[in-house]
């Protein structure tokens, strides 16, 4: 469906009969099918996976190898798919093929427009299978789906630069791109089909594709998301190495549903280009998450011998932490990130030590990250009052010395300096 989708422009999908990701029913899969290619809305190729020689000459069937579906049939409770090998040559020699004996009817023979000595005659790669057998001796479908089946259409092209954020994204999704999708869902339910496709640009990159991309969907009212499992996911990626990757959101309820979209990758080595396609049944708005933040200023920093405090249920070495101090200079939204070293869980705590007038309801004591987390930890103050700060980044337990960087992100100038 790679090469259906350069040539055709139809919306790649696969399904994997036996993985462990993804479930798959073979009854409702069969209808889906049977449905759609009949209706004429889809394309369907299948392909086998990685077998032995012996057993690939059991069956009549080539290793790693896609076959076109020409044909879907159901005869009295049985259930057919006839395939064509591109190579026209080499059949499938199981159940149904022309050398079987036992199965073929005179009625089947006639309802499915095939004669077993006629085909013994002539290898022209077409055969017959069982949807039982193609279930067992194939490992994927590959669908492409007409896109004016949808009404409704955009897309965006990017680039995730591959020095932007860890190579791993299983801490934090502060770096991936992120998107706000809004939907407006009317009465009887939508679907809206959310396809993300890598670029592809030479050869040897299409032959050993080490990307591994996916999209992960979340319901946070199109915000953004800096923790991959905090809120969960609504819709988890998995992770494959091909360049296209399809997420499928059914809504039921009428009214506006708005996701937040998260590019992910496995082990990001390299700068990718990416477009990011939608279709939908219903009216949608999709758009980059906005940040507001116009000045960042980072600093180094680091848990060594006497520093390395740990967190505050140590009281007699949290103290030794080290402090810095922030001057802000008007109010405004405030975000702070931690990054330390991946093996220790991390934390601040924020201290108001004067503010610029009354900051009412917005004034704090102290604020803190939350929960130690595994290398980043973060805090986002919507409205900070002018004034001056402390915080003070500590790892869970004393003694775990290592660097760090604290990230200041705000509307408006700022000052840092080390206290101790």
């Amino acid at each position: 469906n790679i090469d259906l989708h350069a040539l055709t422009g139809w919306i790649p999908e696969r399904i994997a009969m036996h993985s462990d990701n993804q479930a798959f029913n073979k009854d409702s899969t069969f209808r889906m099918l049977y449905q759609r290619f009949h209706k004429g809305d889809v394309l369907i190729t299948t392909a086998t996976g990685v077998m032995s020689e012996e057993e690939g000459e059991k069956w009549g069937l080539v290793p790693t190898h896609a076959y076109a579906v020409l044909d879907i049939r159901e005869y009295k409770g049985l259930r057919f798919l006839q395939l064509k090998n591109p190579w026209s040559h080499l059949r499938w020699k199981g159940r149904y093929s022309e050398n079987d004996t036992r199965n073929w009817t005179p009625d089947l023979q006639k309802y499915l427009n095939f004669d077993p000595r006629t085909a013994q005659k002539i290898d022209n790669g077409i055969f017959w299978i069982s949807w039982e057998d193609l279930c067992q001796y194939y490992d994927v479908i590959y669908l492409s789906w007409n896109p004016s089946l949808f009404k409704e259409s955009t897309c965006i092209h990017s680039t995730w630069d591959a020095k932007q954020g860890p190579v791993k994204d299983a801490y934090s999704l502060a770096n991936n791109p992120q998107y706000k999708l809004e939907v407006q869902c009317p009465q009887g339910g939508a679907a809206v089909w959310v396809l993300l496709s890598r670029h592809i640009t030479d050869k040897d990159d299409f032959a050993h594709n080490r990307e591994f991309i996916t999209m992960v969907v979340y319901k946070t009212d199109g915000k953004k998301v800096y923790y991959p499992a905090d809120p969960p996911p609504y819709i988890d990626g998995i992770r494959i190495n091909s360049p296209h990757y399809l997420t499928k959101i059914k809504l039921t309820s009428p009214g506006s549903h708005t996701f937040t979209l998260v590019v992910s990758q496995y082990e990001k080595q390299n700068t990718i280009h990416y477009t990011i396609r939608v279709y939908s049944l219903c009216k949608f708005t999709f758009s980059k998450i906005p940040t507001p933040y116009t000045i960042s200023k980072r600093v180094n920093g680091q848990w060594k011998g006497h520093s390395a405090g740990g967190c505050g249920n140590f009281r007699d070495t949290y103290k030794n932490n080290p402090i810095y101090q922030f001057q802000l200079e008007k109010n405004g939204p405030l975000l702070i990130e931690l990054r330390g070293p991946r093996q220790y869980s991390v934390g601040f705590e924020l201290v108001t030590v004067s503010t610029v007038g009354d900051p009412g309801s917005y004034g704090f004591q102290k604020k803190s990250s939350g929960d130690y987390r595994c290398g980043f930890c973060y805090l986002e103050v919507e409205n900070t009052f002018a004034g001056i700060y402390n915080i003070i980044p500590t790892t869970f337990l004393p003694q775990q010395e290592g660097p760090f960087f604290l990230d200041f992100n705000s509307t408006t100038p700022l000052k840092v300096s080390q206290l101790q």
